[in-house]
């Protein structure tokens, strides 16, 4: 109506205020300025709210900030720009929500995400998920209707953002007065890395962006990390006894500590084995790292260091596992599918994960860090002679697992996924950022993609939120400058977020992009097939890749052959553009460890009564003449 009141109205004036009091609440007199030099680290001053959250980010080393902008956040981002706060503009807030977690994985601090309420928030729930399950801190800054008594009901996107966010986030501080928001966004950096990290949200009404105040908001109090003094005696007691064959199992909670870990191994003469986020803690090149897992369902390497020789009956093997920040989750154990091993000492950050699925002797609630160390300082009680017997076996086993990844056989139509791994592994550098998707090839490439620094591998483990590697490359190498970045994806999940990688081109970031081609849902078909003897919702269509790499400004490369692999792969590695690569794949009878194991453990634990309905409807498609088509 003519004249009358509008949102859009109402918004772009807030804004043309805003833009006033910004100006004159950030211009300190010489007396604040005088007062702020006073308090190093301390956001200082009287500022808007926009202002005081962006010092607050500044402050707290932020390399940058992952979203997409909107109504309720317009003036935040201007204050990011005004202070030279990095930023980057994706094209989905799932995206945001992966990069910041790419983020917190690569460099072991919190990444963030500015997003508004409503759809923003529901979209990136997935990735939030994701962050918390696989323990990536992220800060997640989070717009929300107005508050207060001048604003009405039914605001656009009024949906209860906070509480929708609380399942998917470690902590979530919602905003009341602008006075607090500075504190709350530091509190949550804080809250994301201490313990078990994860991701917090903070959730700020748009109103108070644009309120000044006076802050006086010092640096926020971190806690000492948790260690349990008696818990560690009794752990030490059974470490020190000599007749114990101890293995370790170390999860991502000891990323930071790769010295400590491996000088710990060599102190107890203990094979390594790791979890999926946990490869790299540990370099698998060391003579006692052996792969991830260490069951029917990981590193052959690993199964068979921590079984020992059947050969030598009085060696039967690992008797004590050290678990050390690690969780036993159902992807990284194949469901549940890690033996339990006669003693088991849980160590991690988070009491909560602490013998949760497995049984545990001794539980230590402690940094993993703290916990290495401390063992170290025992190292007179600890100590075992070199095992030269356990680091043959490893090394033998080893030049197994390295035969059978450089002799696969050449498939009948494109490439063996297997052999992309192989390749990727000879042309990539060991600095190299690789981050692996929800297909198959994901177990294939824990198994045999030996990493050798922390922070160079990454996979969606326990949310398994397919197309994650996408947005996840492109967020690292966004602040990774220098370092080579490439996915290993396949097509169903490319399809899910292929739109992000016009990003990398509109930024010019140097990501090459690896797609696994088949036109298929093949993880769900190899679940299926041996089930239900058909598939059902697996079929892709087929796309021009090379017209969708134009589209989107990307360089193109094909593979249409195992022998082109390594050639077209380090040539696209080498491109300074962010360049697609369709891989033409050929599964074929391709047999993946885990999927193996997770099937024999699911069909153990039918009922007789669900086995025998499987069977007869196994044996009735088997025998039919006329078989239904798949899909």
């Amino acid at each position: 109506m003519a004249g009358g009141f509008t949102r859009r109205g109402w918004l772009e004036g807030a804004a043309a205020v805003g833009g006033v009091l910004a100006a004159s609440a950030t211009t300190a007199n010489p007396l604040t300025r005088v007062q702020a030099a006073r308090h190093p680290g301390w956001v200082f001053g009287r500022m808007t709210g926009a202002a005081a959250l962006t010092e607050a980010l500044l402050l707290e080393g932020t390399g940058c900030v992952y979203g997409i902008p909107g109504a309720q956040g317009n003036e935040l981002w201007d204050t990011f720009k005004q202070k030279h706060l990095p930023y980057l503009l994706v094209t989905h807030e799932f995206s945001a929500a992966v990069m910041a977690d790419a983020y917190g994985r690569t460099t072991g601090r919190p990444g963030v995400m500015c997003v508004v309420p409503g759809p923003g928030v529901t979209n990136s729930l997935t990735g939030l998920g994701e962050a918390l399950l696989d323990s990536s801190p992220v800060v997640a800054i989070v717009g929300d209707v107005a508050n207060g008594e001048h604003f009405k009901p039914f605001q656009v996107h009024a949906l209860p953002n906070a509480d929708i966010l609380r399942p998917v986030c470690k902590a979530v501080y919602p905003v009341s007065t602008v006075e607090q928001l500075p504190a709350l966004v530091r509190q949550a950096f804080v809250t994301a890395v201490c313990g078990e990290p994860g991701p917090v949200a903070v959730v700020v009404p748009y109103n108070l962006l644009i309120e000044a105040a006076d802050f006086r908001c010092p640096p926020p109090a971190v806690p000492a990390p948790p260690f349990d003094d008696a818990a560690f005696a009794r752990a030490h007691a059974i470490l020190r006894d000599p007749r114990q064959r101890v293995g370790i199992y170390a999860g991502a909670g000891c990323m930071d500590y790769p010295g400590e870990l491996a000088a710990v191994a060599e102190l107890l003469q203990a094979p390594v084995a790791t979890s999926v986020s946990g490869k790299g803690v540990i370099s698998e090149a060391h003579p006692l790292a052996v792969g991830w897992g260490y069951g029917p369902h990981a590193s052959a390497v690993a199964e068979a260091a921590f079984e020992g020789e059947r050969a030598h009956p009085l060696r039967t093997g690992v008797t004590t596992v050290l678990a050390v920040g690690v969780k036993y989750s159902e992807v990284s154990t194949g469901y549940y599918g890690n033996p339990q091993p006669r003693h088991l000492i849980h160590v991690d950050a988070n009491h909560c994960n602490l013998g949760r699925a497995v049984r545990a002797d001794v539980c230590v609630h402690a940094d993993a860090g703290i916990f290495l160390g401390r063992l170290l300082a025992c190292a007179d009680q600890l100590r075992r002679a070199p095992d030269q017997r356990l680091t043959e076996r490893i090394r033998r086993l080893k030049v197994d697992a390295d035969r059978t990844l450089c002799s696969v056989p050449a498939a009948r139509c494109g490439s063996d996924p297997l052999a992309v791994v192989a390749a990727l592994r000879r042309v990539l550098p060991e600095d190299a950022l690789l981050f692996t998707d929800v297909s198959v090839t994901e177990h294939l490439a824990a198994e045999f993609y030996r990493v050798c620094r922390p922070r160079t591998y990454f996979n969606p483990v326990d949310n398994q939120a397919m197309g994650w590697s996408i947005p996840a490359a492109i967020g690292a190498a966004k602040v990774h400058h220098g370092r080579r970045v490439a996915t290993l994806t396949g097509d169903g999940c490319m399809l899910m977020t292929a739109v992000e990688m016009s990003t990398a081109a509109r930024e010019g970031l140097p990501v090459t992009f690896v797609i696994l081609d088949d036109h298929a849902y093949h993880y769900m078909q190899m679940l299926q097939m041996p089930a239900y003897r058909r598939t059902t919702a697996t079929q892709l269509a087929a796309i021009d890749y090379r017209a969708l790499a134009q589209a989107f400004g990307l360089g193109y490369v094909e593979v249409l052959a195992q022998a082109e692999l390594e050639p077209k792969l380090r040539a696209a590695v080498c491109e300074p553009r962010p360049v697609l690569v369709r891989v033409a794949t050929d599964y074929g009878e391709r047999k993946v460890r885990w999927v193996e194991a997770v099937r024999d453990r699911y069909t153990n634990d039918l009922s007789a009564a669900q086995k025998a309905r499987f069977l007869t409807r196994i044996s009735a498609r088997t025998l039919n003449l006329r078989p239904e088509l798949n899909d």
